[in-house]
């Protein structure tokens, strides 16, 4: 049951996203919405967790590397978001792209100073999980190992001090995406009236540009998720938004997190069957 609520949490997040309609115009009191939203989801979870507890140390160890870091790394961005929106310059061309150019500056030496640098930092990236047992279960932050300072004002009973830190992963690498779309947007105005389109949806699209990149189809691999975004939205006439974003929400939706790609393997290979009759 607690890890059904805790999955739920998620899925309400891509709904709550979906509802909302990000739009440039928008920007400043969407991104509000959504950190008002994130704000009272994490209160419950604290809540749950405080009440219930969890079932398992499997299960605790999950929620604190992956499911408390998605809703409260997605907070910290919006609120970067709303944040640089409300400070933004009004005037659009050089000015704003300066501006958001310094930001992701700062962002950049933030995340060097305070995240790639680090040990934890090495270790998540690389996939290892021997040692979840000390980063990820409560009551097991080491402050011998010199930690940040914020550690003396987060709440031990819901917090392990490693879940900020791939929290502020999550958030990092998703504003890098926002501001890079701010100063080198990837949308290519096309005509209209043409008959050669792409006409499944954009998340489709986006996982099969992922699968394309990730496989070293295109390019040999040396073409970066830009280019092949680009290239794709000019071929098929469509603008794809944020996909970066779009597939943070693929990683952690319910079902099968490559839905497009099993449609496709069945539609091929009934089509592969067709001509076998």
């Amino acid at each position: 049951m607690t890890h059904r609520i805790y999955r739920d949490a998620i899925l309400r997040i891509s709904e709550e996203e979906q509802r909302i309609s990000f739009e440039s115009s928008h920007i400043i009191d969407n991104s509000y919405q959504m950190t008002s939203f994130l704000r009272e989801l994490l209160a419950q979870m604290k809540q749950h967790t405080l009440t219930k507890g969890f079932t398992s140390k499997p299960e605790e160890i999950e929620f604190f590397r992956k499911i408390k870091p998605q809703i409260l790394g997605k907070l910290i961005y919006y609120n970067k978001v709303y944040r640089v929106e409300i400070s933004c310059p009004i005037a659009d061309g050089k000015c704003r792209e300066k501006y958001y150019s310094g930001e992701l500056h700062r962002l950049k030496e933030e995340y060097r100073e305070q995240i790639s640098s680090s040990d934890f930092f090495r270790y998540y990236r690389s996939g290892r999980t021997d040692l979840d047992h000390e980063f990820f279960e409560l009551g097991k932050i080491n402050f011998n190992n010199g930690l940040d300072s914020y550690v003396f004002e987060i709440d031990p009973q819901f917090s392990t001090y490693y879940d900020y830190k791939v929290a502020s992963i999550v958030a990092s690498e998703l504003m890098y995406s926002y501001l890079m779309s701010k100063i080198k947007p990837d949308f290519v105005e096309l005509p209209e009236d043409k008959d050669f389109y792409w006409s499944d949806s954009k998340n489709a699209l986006i996982e099969l540009l992922y699968a394309l990149h990730a496989a070293h189809s295109i390019s040999g691999g040396r073409a970066g998720i830009r280019k092949i975004t680009g290239v794709l939205q000019v071929l098929f006439r469509i603008k794809l938004g944020d996909i970066h974003h779009a597939f943070h929400r693929m990683k952690v939706r319910n079902g099968s997190r490559t839905a497009f790609l099993d449609r496709l393997k069945i539609a091929l290979e009934q089509y592969m069957d067709k001509d076998l009759l």
